[in-house]
């Protein structure tokens, strides 16, 4: 409650560092803020060559939307995605690249694990607002599931400020966290449902009636959160009905219990940042 009330009272400075943050993202690039879209089309577009074309995967049929088409089916777990991992590479940083400012003056160091989240949070919106068009234009009437699209981001707002908070200011004291995220990043990728539909690994687990120490894969499959994120984006936007209620709690209780786990280690360690920064 301290970290929230520090964080509402300092709304302007946590304004001012995401403005900032969102200056300096493409600075001095050409495209600019075209490469906020480049990006997941093209790793869009190489996974779909290599798993509907090479693979011949088929494209899964939206229900009851019946849409099939496999980039959009792609995007709509991407960039949710691209969000977490980008989210938190650049949480990860925000106090050891801010360390000049964190010594000079006292304010809510929050702010900076905030301000790094928000403005990936606003390129994840102009992704948004770029595949709902695609959707539209591909016959799925989303519009009157945005209001459920806007309480899921939110959501993984959450989620994501809460892993940052813990990440950060764990950076400072140990620098090899950076390094453990990014190969656990890679893994944590391809135990998510992205680029394979999660009808894929229940129809694998039943088959061979896989158990680890005799506990059934597929409930420790869906520990994962970002499971629960990307089946609830793909049952808004690509199937047009609500997400499972089982998923919709899951990522609520896990967004919130890491927004208070990353709350109480920031809390815990801030107290000598400066002097370890």
């Amino acid at each position: 409650m301290t970290s929230l009330s520090a964080l509402a009272d300092s709304r302007e400075l946590l304004a001012n560092l995401t403005a900032r943050e969102l200056r300096g993202k493409y600075k001095r690039s050409t495209l600019g803020w075209a490469w906020s879209l480049l990006n997941p089309l093209v790793l869009a577009g190489m996974f779909t060559v290599v798993f509907s074309l090479i693979f011949r995967a088929p494209a899964p049929v939206g229900h009851p939307s019946g849409l099939k088409v496999f980039p959009l089916f792609l995007l709509i777990g991407l960039l949710p995605w691209n969000f977490v991992s980008n989210g938190i590479n650049g949480a990860i940083d925000s106090l050891t690249s801010n360390a000049n400012l964190v010594k000079k003056v006292y304010f809510p160091r929050e702010v900076l694990v905030g301000a790094s989240v928000l403005s990936w949070l606003v390129s994840l919106g102009i992704e948004v607002g770029v595949l709902v068009l695609a959707l539209l234009v591909a016959g799925n009437m989303v519009l009157p599931w945005l209001p459920v699209l806007v309480v899921l981001l939110v959501l993984q707002t959450v989620f994501v400020v809460g892993v940052g908070l813990a990440l950060s200011v764990l950076n400072v004291y140990f620098r090899d966290v950076q390094h453990f995220v990014a190969l656990f990043l890679q893994l944590w990728f391809y135990a998510t449902p992205i680029v394979y539909p999660l009808s894929f690994v229940q129809s694998f687990v039943e088959r061979h009636h896989a158990q680890l120490h005799g506990v059934p894969v597929l409930a420790l499959y869906h520990l994962n959160p970002m499971v629960g994120f990307v089946e609830s984006y793909r049952r808004v936007l690509y199937d047009l009905r609500w997400p499972a209620f089982g998923d919709l709690a899951y990522i609520t209780v896990a967004s919130v219990g890491m927004l208070l786990v990353g709350a109480l280690l920031f809390r815990r360690f801030e107290p000598r940042l400066a002097e370890e920064l």
